[in-house]
């Protein structure tokens, strides 16, 4: 009898949510992948390199007098890059035989995450008018 596999989301699901979102967003994504394979430690483990990435970026990104928004994408496309060719092949050899997640619910949390910050930020623009 064969063991059914869990659901993950794919590669290029985590590749695209850093690129977009950030790189904390894709790690969370596989951060759920290692949790729903029972491998705890490793999820962390990703969750915090993540967040040590996401870090980095915002750093980066703010380094320049005039902060471009290009950085953020290429530091989303290098840390995404890292954790779905480096943490998904090292944890998911066979990837391609796990069943896919869908999407639906991290693009809806993602959209309302970035509704909520473009919110704040138009709101705190008009405080500072005043």
């Amino acid at each position: 009898m064969e063991k059914k596999l869990p659901k993950i989301y794919s590669k290029k699901a985590i590749l695209g949510f850093s690129i977009f979102l950030s790189t904390l967003f894709g790690g969370v994504l596989l951060f759920q992948n290692l949790l729903d394979v029972n491998k705890k430690k490793e999820a962390y483990t990703v969750l915090g390199i993540s967040l040590l990435i996401t870090v980095l970026t915002i750093f980066i990104v703010n380094i320049p007098e005039n902060p471009k928004s290009s950085l953020s994408y290429v530091c989303g496309i290098a840390g995404g890059s890292f954790l779905s060719y480096y943490f998904v092949p090292k944890y998911f050899p066979n990837e391609e035989q796990y069943p896919k997640k869908g999407l639906w619910k991290p693009l809806i949390i993602g959209a309302v995450i970035v509704v909520i910050l473009v919110t704040l930020m138009i709101y705190s623009a008009s405080l500072e008018n005043y």
